[in-house]
């Protein structure tokens, strides 16, 4: 580990290798991994649970005070109390990791006073490491990073996360996609929020939504791409992503491009804008 990174930094890289550790082995021999259901296309297995075990052990062991919010555990060990938070997927990208797609990654964030202030991505397929702390810009395998100098949204290659829940609504997602296709170089759904911000702020790809997210599969990674130069928002391009659900990301003109076409889907959209949206619905299900 780098001498020049935060020591809480360090503290959370060993949390991450860990469970980078148990995720490798597992891999090796898939088909014995238990899986359960939260709900319908919601998936945790023993590894999901195991991770979280030792990343919170690991955390707690050097900073006993501090309070855990994780996608297993929820808000225990005093998350409530403490002004520092560690926010914790411990293997983020799960329904591709029980399919044997190695897209997949442990994500591992401080809050301190409710503001993200430290962030570790772990792809432990590939061994890649991405690592912010605010103010002091964000880092790949020791190397600086920042997002890619696209400006225009025709030349930038868009990263995404489908609907997979009832309830999450397809129709409107579907019409959200169809604004965005035309207007960009190429749309991906690699399964794994975390990762895909991750890669914005390294400047593989260029902008990122999604909507119904969870704060622990979001928050390294928006460090990441504010720390890489970056802007992380809702929808509408304000700043209420992690309590919102709706996370929207690229570089700063880009940012503002997807803002225009994706504003109008957001929750906290006007009035007329969702009036639009409604309209536009209408009118592609009465041309089928």
């Amino acid at each position: 580990m780098s001498l020049n990174l935060h020591p809480m930094i360090n503290v959370a890289v060993k949390a991450a290798r860990a469970a980078g550790s148990l995720i490798n082995r597992a891999a090796l021999d898939i088909e014995s991994v238990r899986v359960s259901s939260k709900q319908v296309n919601d998936f945790v297995t023993e590894v999901d649970v195991a991770c979280e075990k030792t990343i919170i052990e690991t955390l707690l062991t050097a900073y006993p005070g501090h309070g855990i919010w994780a996608e297993e555990s929820g808000t225990e060990f005093g998350a409530q109390d403490s002004e520092f938070v560690w926010i914790i997927d411990p293997l983020d990208g799960t329904t591709n990791f029980i399919h044997g797609l190695p897209v997949y990654c442990v994500s591992i964030a401080l809050a301190v006073k409710g503001k993200i202030e430290q962030a570790v991505v772990y792809d432990p397929t590939r061994n890649d490491l991405f690592t912010a702390t605010k103010g002091r810009g964000a880092y790949m395998n020791d190397r600086r990073i920042r997002v890619s100098k696209r400006i225009e949204m025709q030349d930038c290659l868009i990263s995404t996360g489908f609907p997979y829940r009832a309830g999450d609504n397809l129709p409107k997602y579907l019409s959200m996609l169809g604004d965005v296709m035309p207007r960009c170089a190429g749309v991906r759904r690699p399964g794994a929020a975390a990762l895909d911000l991750a890669y914005v702020a390294a400047g593989f790809t260029d902008g990122f939504f999604e909507a119904n997210l969870k704060p622990w599969d979001v928050a390294a990674g928006s460090l990441l791409i504010q720390e890489a130069g970056g802007l992380v928002g809702n929808f509408t391009g304000e700043a209420d992503f992690l309590e919102t659900g709706e996370c929207m990301a690229a570089t700063p003109r880009v940012y503002a491009q997807m803002a225009t076409l994706l504003g109008k889907y957001s929750q906290f959209a006007t009035a007329g804008e969702k009036a639009a949206v409604r309209q536009s619905l209408s009118l592609k299900r009465a041309q089928k």
